[in-house]
């Protein structure tokens, strides 16, 4: 079983990720700015109060760890982009002072994927100026991960629509191009997004690059 450190863990994706880590009997240390917000007790469970962006702080919080997850993402809404890129740099830059060298998957967006016709998803007419800068915002996160060679990385990207529903275990998977159903449907539940994070923190594929996912 992996000993996981999670940032992000009280928001809709890194919740999900959390309960499917116990679930699989994984150890967990949850990673929170204010651990009053996390309402989940579990024997495997330890929470930590900690800042993403305390690069100074981190490598104590996460050293003894076999995986870091970031979950920061700008679920919040606007305003909360800012702190997509800096936290990929942040975590990088801890973990190059951190023994053993944990590996880190990091939540991405969904907006660079190139969908059917070549363009990419954040292309689409009509999205909001607040969704464009979060998913530009993980487009930067992914480009910095990119030229990173010396910390052991994965970035997973969810499909066009990722919504709470069922998890089934059950899932498709890209690498830069949109998955999409034969109606041209991108989707995945939070749930199995969870479950394939998970499946490639016990059985890694995408070392250093990006993956992505859908129903």
């Amino acid at each position: 079983m992996a000993h996981i450190a999670l940032i992000g863990a009280t928001g809709t994706i890194g919740s999900r990720i959390l309960d499917e880590a116990l679930r699989r009997g994984h150890t967990v240390t949850a990673v929170v700015r204010d651990p009053a917000k996390l309402d989940r007790t579990a024997a495997a469970l330890t929470v930590e109060t900690g800042d993403v962006l305390d690069t100074a702080a981190l490598p104590k919080l996460l050293a003894g760890h076999d995986v870091v997850v970031s979950a920061v993402g700008g679920g919040d809404g606007p305003g909360h982009q800012a702190t997509i890129a800096p936290a990929a740099k942040s975590l990088v830059e801890a973990l190059r002072a951190v023994d053993g060298g944990p590996r880190l998957i990091v939540v991405n967006g969904a907006g660079s994927l190139r969908a059917a016709d070549g363009t990419q998803v954040w292309d689409k007419p009509g999205l909001p100026d607040w969704l464009l800068q979060i998913m530009h915002a993980h487009g930067d996160a992914l480009d910095y991960l990119r030229g990173v060679t010396d910390v052991n990385w994965t970035a997973l990207s969810p499909a066009a629509t990722i919504e709470a529903g069922e998890r089934t275990g059950q899932y498709r998977t890209g690498e830069d191009d949109l998955v999409s159903d034969a109606e041209g449907v991108s989707w995945v539940s939070a749930e199995d997004y969870a479950v394939a994070l998970v499946d490639e923190i016990e059985q890694p594929k995408y070392e250093g690059r990006r993956f992505t996912v859908a129903r």
